[in-house]
């Protein structure tokens, strides 16, 4: 494959140069601005991962390929798999690269319309997109057996994305405008209501052979909140607080104030008392943002650094005694690992040695030191074994000198947008710009400076 974009000595002192003189970055929650001196690798890091939805995307459909093999010891067989949850982070990615300039504002444009070209014609089971499709004809590929249906975790993904691209575009040119009415349609078609299943809660799946026999109830805490913020924001198929307050927060027992390595938590995280994988830090929380956001349950920013920082902690304290773990060498949270794919968690039964980029440079807003002292020693120390043409590799282990050519979508994507929303906070401001968003919020009893 390809390795083209691998930037030279040369152009990263151009970059440190042009980056130095432009960059301008909005202090989040008590971040610093990034120093000039690190702002190249920051810029270097964010386009080498993009270059995995844009690249490496699959070329029917547009979108994010499911995974992606650069080398032939771990052969893929899977190319043309694209994916819903995935290919919404994706979406938002590209946003991130027109603004970036990594490519140009019609390049993105074009893109963008041969995604939601797809999108419309793919299939849906009640406006719900499934998990995986073939990418070459739009026909649903079974993530599962049973899972051959509509997945409205991941089509909650795909629709933060669109609903950005709809704020994007919205007072854009004609055909800006087109595509962001083409985004808004597919959002209103989603019939959130159906996945009640006639209950105060809502399903992960429906399948048109299998009926609801998945039976997964999603109740929190994991990465699913901006499902139910959609499904209260639905001005079309929309639900009602209690399907949130019964459903998600499972009538109250979502709250489980605790204490982990110093730092306090306030939700019940399922399997492991210092916070799950970091993913649920990350994946509702691209456009969905977390400063000042808070409800009767929790204060959000405050549940999102804290996992962040016990997950840290975690990892430097090394309990276990794996190689490589240090404060320039952390982050668990689901990935591939050693033997298969493993939700990565501090805990003692689900830390396997293995660390995951993603986990730490996804958590820039939220541990900006520690996430760039990883980021530096990953690429400056240890590039020849994790370093590629989309980035970071999805994860690793010194312990078992594991080093695999492998990328994930949903992994590569919230580095990005994250490291985005750090810097700039572009896809917040965009996904919290809806005026949809903000009535679903209020109706659901959130406090943001968002809604003010």
């Amino acid at each position: 494959m390809k390795t083209k974009y691998i930037l030279t000595s040369i152009s990263i002192l151009a970059l440190s140069i042009l980056i130095a003189c432009s960059s301008s970055k909005k202090t989040i929650q008590g971040a610093t601005a990034i120093p000039p001196s690190d702002t190249a690798l920051f810029r270097i890091v964010q386009q080498q991962t993009f270059r995995y939805f844009w690249d490496g995307a699959e070329p029917n459909s547009g979108l994010a390929r499911e995974r992606i093999h650069t080398d032939n010891i771990y052969p893929q067989k899977d190319a043309g798999t694209v994916t819903s949850g995935g290919g919404g982070f994706g979406v938002m990615a590209i946003l991130v690269g027109m603004e970036r300039n990594f490519i140009t504002r019609q390049q993105g444009l074009e893109r963008l319309e041969k995604i939601v070209g797809f999108l419309e014609t793919a299939d849906r089971f009640h406006g719900a997109w499934p998990h995986w499709w073939h990418g070459e004809t739009g026909k649903v590929k079974p993530f599962s057996r049973k899972d051959d249906g509509g997945d409205l975790v991941e089509t909650s993904f795909m629709l933060q994305g669109l609903l950005c691209v709809r704020q994007y575009y919205k007072n854009g040119s004609p055909a800006e405008k087109k595509l962001a009415a083409r985004a808004d349609k597919l959002w209103r078609e989603v019939e959130f209501d159906w996945y009640r299943n006639g209950k105060n809660v809502l399903y992960w799946h429906w399948s048109p052979n299998f009926d609801w026999q998945m039976n997964f109830a999603v109740r929190g805490y994991n990465e699913c909140l901006v499902m139910y913020v959609l499904a209260a924001s639905s001005p079309t198929h929309g639900v009602p607080a209690e399907v949130y307050h019964q459903g998600w927060a499972d009538s109250g027992k979502i709250k489980e104030p605790r204490e982990a390595l110093g730092y306090k938590m306030q939700l019940r995280h399922h399997g492991s008392k210092n916070g799950g994988p970091l993913f649920w830090a990350h994946y509702s929380y691209l456009g969905l943002d977390p400063r000042g956001l808070k409800d009767q349950y929790a204060d959000y920013w405050m549940e999102n650094q804290h996992q962040a920082l016990i997950n840290y902690q975690w990892c430097v304290n090394n309990i276990k005694g794996f190689k490589g773990y240090g404060p320039d060498s952390w982050g668990l949270t689901s990935s591939y690992s050693v033997k298969g794919y493993s939700g990565h968690a501090p805990a003692e039964q689900r830390d396997l040695g293995v660390i995951a980029p993603t986990a730490a440079l996804a958590s820039f807003p939220y541990t900006p030191a520690q996430s760039m002292a990883a980021m530096k020693h990953w690429y400056s120390d240890m590039k020849d074994k994790l370093w590629g043409p989309y980035g970071f590799y999805d994860a690793f282990s010194e312990t078992d000198n594991w080093f695999p050519a492998r990328y994930l979508a949903i992994d590569q994507g919230p580095i990005v947008v994250m490291m985005e929303n750090y810097r700039s906070g572009l896809l917040w401001n965009l996904f919290m710009s809806c005026p949809e968003v903000k009535l679903g919020l209020k109706k659901l009893g959130f406090q943001s400076p968002h809604l003010k």
